[in-house]
């Protein structure tokens, strides 16, 4: 046995050379002797090591070294499972047998008995004193593993402070196809063919043609019946004398990369269409190649009844399901037909407003107090003339010119217009924030001196929401079907432009201008009034006194998973208890169309038929009983470096409850202990405690559309002991427990 292997197997602590050297030279000393013995079979235990002797036979090691091993296995459970600890076993009975083997067959018995014992002895209180050491070293290293925190909460709602009725809500942006192709449920992208442009021939896409170039000719041209959209798609049916081929030649539509129809679901289809003869149009769902016919129906008129433009509108029943599907319209029929104005819209819309169910119910869950809307830099544009501007967006959505969003890259035809928006912060129950253009965009500024246009469309559109249905604008909304005002209190004067040269002499414009008409509106300035005083008036001031857009972002691994969600837990943790400061709070973006991702992470992502909620989403989830409840006084107490914390009480159903939060940012345990005070326990008992935890298996860990609920927080209902308890945190989670 070389001293080499000898020291190699000894567990790595501070005995370990000592005790290694001792058992090596030990072994070295009697290298030399030779290695055979007699051992009874039946004086070892199975599990002690085997040698050979010189004869090749198996022989088990002497008694002496299964004591080695009686010592070794009487270790604590930790030491018995750490590898230095299995290596030191073996290798004190392996290399002390073969020691004993050559030692016996040289030494006389009695006086190998003596000798036998004091080396023993030696060796026995080494190893024991090595396994005490790696057994301390395992306690100190589970120790080191767990954190433990106390959190002390005086739960009295008397010292307590109320967090703002309006703190947590949420922000829609057209961006990421949010609206368009995303929320609205509109299933034809670029129904009015506006999109290519004003300028004629235009590209018609994403329309593509049914049949080739000598069956049918397909261009635009600008002879629209509606005034502020005129262009419309002409289609000059060719077939020569065999007739067209028997599907028809025509156009199709794909909606935004596919349209969801679900059998059973009933679709409306309305078009304008005119033509120079007789018409056998059939319009149709189809299955996203056109092979499979979902729904049809025919429209078939006179020339003398489609001379003109005519408003055609169908019912669509679908008898089978692709949401990969299409629309088409198709004919067999020689001559010219023009469409204009082509929408599939479901039936099946939240109350029939036009939002997709599923996506709008996200919104619901979050419990949103706010909404702040349409955007923002949607609201700027890239230039001036692709801003959002809120009068090209209401009355009849045919008459709606839409515009091209020049800071996404993406065009909409504003069926989710200025009204929509209102519409949507009521069915939400949230209070509109209504984010209006200040006459700056990215590339483009109004000077303060001729400013007052866009003052007044302003005026105009706070008009539109709150006035009375007689007024000039309120009676616009009021002949769109909602004579009763919506309730507008807050407005935001343009979006992140404090820096701009034109932003401050622009905002009192439009601030002395609103505060003389609408005193009760609250006004939010894009300057930021955390490190010094603002220098003009305001309500609040974005981004801190109204967070407005926030998500943790940075590198690419940043941008996705439980990581990021556990910081931004942290943060919307600090604002809570700052909320004396801190009055509105929104997550952005909201929603993403997974086929064009213009921005991550986003809280909500989607296609045609699916959606889930990222990490962020679900953080969102743990602050819905937040807003208007109150933040009770609480302190911290050990190491909570990794831990941040809150504790509020809030009422639902009629009942109280106090809510402690916590985020453990550590890959290790924390043990929380929560102690109350400041409740009458004569009058005040605890009942079951609900557990909510959002954690995953690695802080990179994803939803996605194969695994839509990976990370999702998961709810349980437990017995309460009092008001004093213990909670584990999981490593990388976040918790709340409802008491």
């Amino acid at each position: 046995m070389s001293l080499t292997s000898c020291l190699l197997p000894f567990p790595q602590s501070s005995t370990a050379p000592l005790a290694s050297t001792c058992c090596c030279h030990l072994a070295a000393s009697f290298s030399s002797f030779p290695h055979e013995t007699v051992v009874s079979e039946a004086a070892a235990p199975a599990s002690a090591p085997h040698v050979a002797n010189s004869m090749g036979s198996a022989s088990a090691a002497p008694p002496v070294a299964n004591m080695a091993f009686a010592s070794c296995n009487s270790q604590s459970k930790a030491f018995q499972e750490s590898k230095s600890a299995k290596d030191f076993c073996v290798h004190v009975s392996s290399n002390f047998s073969i020691f004993m083997q050559m030692y016996l067959a040289m030494m006389d018995m009695e006086c190998s008995l003596k000798f036998l014992t004091s080396i023993f002895l030696t060796l026995f209180l080494l190893g024991s004193y090595s396994a005490y050491e790696n057994v301390r070293l395992v306690d100190a290293r589970e120790d080191n593993e767990k954190h433990y925190v106390t959190l002390q909460v005086e739960a009295s709602n008397a010292i307590g402070r109320p967090i703002p009725e309006t703190l947590f809500g949420i922000f829609f942006e057209e961006i990421n196809h949010a609206g368009a192709g995303g929320l609205w449920a509109e299933l034809v992208s670029n129904r009015g063919f506006e999109a290519g442009g004003q300028i004629i021939p235009s590209s018609i896409w994403p329309w593509s043609i049914i049949g080739d170039e000598s069956t049918i000719s397909v261009v635009t041209d600008r002879s629209s019946c509606f005034e502020r959209n005129k262009i419309a798609l002409r289609m000059e049916v060719l077939c020569n004398s065999s007739g067209c081929p028997s599907e028809g030649v025509g156009v199709y539509n794909p909606g935004y990369w596919g349209m969801n129809i679900e059998e059973g679901k009933k679709y409306k289809v309305t078009l304008y269409v005119r033509s120079t003869g007789d018409i056998d149009v059939s319009v149709s769902l189809t299955s996203s190649n056109g092979s499979l016919t979902l729904a049809s129906e025919q429209i078939i008129a006179l020339a003398s009844e489609v001379s003109k433009w005519t408003k055609k509108e169908m019912l669509l029943e679908a008898n089978g399901t692709d949401d990969g599907a299409r629309l088409q319209l198709t004919t067999t029929k020689n001559g010219s037909i023009w469409f204009d104005q082509v929408s599939a819209m479901p039936v099946d819309t939240y109350k029939g407003h036009g939002f997709r169910n599923d996506l709008f119910q996200m919104m619901v869950d979050l419990k949103p107090r706010f909404i702040r809307f349409p955007g923002g830099c949607y609201v700027e544009g890239d230039s001036l003339s692709n801003a959002f501007h809120w009068k090209e967006t209401v009355g009849a959505w045919e008459e709606r010119p839409g515009h091209f969003g020049d800071v996404w890259n993406y065009w909409t035809d504003d069926g989710l217009g200025h009204f929509e928006f209102f519409h949507l912060a009521e069915d939400l129950g949230a209070a509109p924030i209504w984010v209006f253009n200040s006459g700056i965009s990215h590339h483009d500024q109004v000077e303060t001196a001729r400013i007052m246009p866009f003052v007044q469309e302003a005026l105009d559109g706070i008009e539109f929401a709150r006035g009375d249905a007689n007024s000039t604008w309120g009676s616009v909304r009021a002949a769109m079907g909602h004579p009763k005002p919506f309730g507008l209190k807050y407005v935001a004067v343009g979006n992140e432009e404090c820096g701009k040269k034109y932003y401050k002499g622009n905002y009192l414009e439009f601030y002395n201008a609103i505060k003389k008409a609408y005193p009760d509106i609250k006004i939010i300035s894009n300057c930021d009034g955390s490190s010094q005083p603002l220098d003009h008036p305001a309500d609040y001031y974005d981004f801190h006194a109204f967070v407005s857009e926030y998500a943790a972002r940075g590198k690419p691994d940043a941008n996705k998973g439980n990581l990021l969600a556990l910081g931004e837990a942290g943060f919307l943790l600090g604002l809570e208890k700052n909320s004396d400061v801190v009055g509105m709070v929104s997550y952005a973006p909201l929603f993403v169309n997974i086929n064009d991702p213009m921005w991550i992470p986003d809280a909500i992502v989607f296609n045609s038929s699916h959606l889930y909620g990222t990490p962020s989403y679900w953080v969102q989830q743990f602050f819905t009983e937040s807003s208007g409840a109150t933040l009770l006084s609480s302190t911290m107490e050990g190491d909570s470096s990794y831990v941040e914390a809150s504790a509020i009480s809030f009422q639902s159903n009629g009942s109280d409850y106090i809510q402690i939060k916590a985020v453990n940012f550590a890959n290790v345990t924390v043990e929380l202990k929560v102690k109350m005070t400041g409740l009458d326990s004569n009058n005040t008992k605890a009942s079951a405690k609900k557990k909510k935890v959002l954690t995953s298996a690695s802080v990179m860990d994803e939803n996605s559309f194969s695994n839509p609920e990976m990370i999702k927080p998961q709810e349980s209902i437990g017995v309460m002991p009092g008001w004093n308890f213990t909670v584990v945190l999981a490593p990388n989670s976040f918790a709340s427990f409802d008491i």
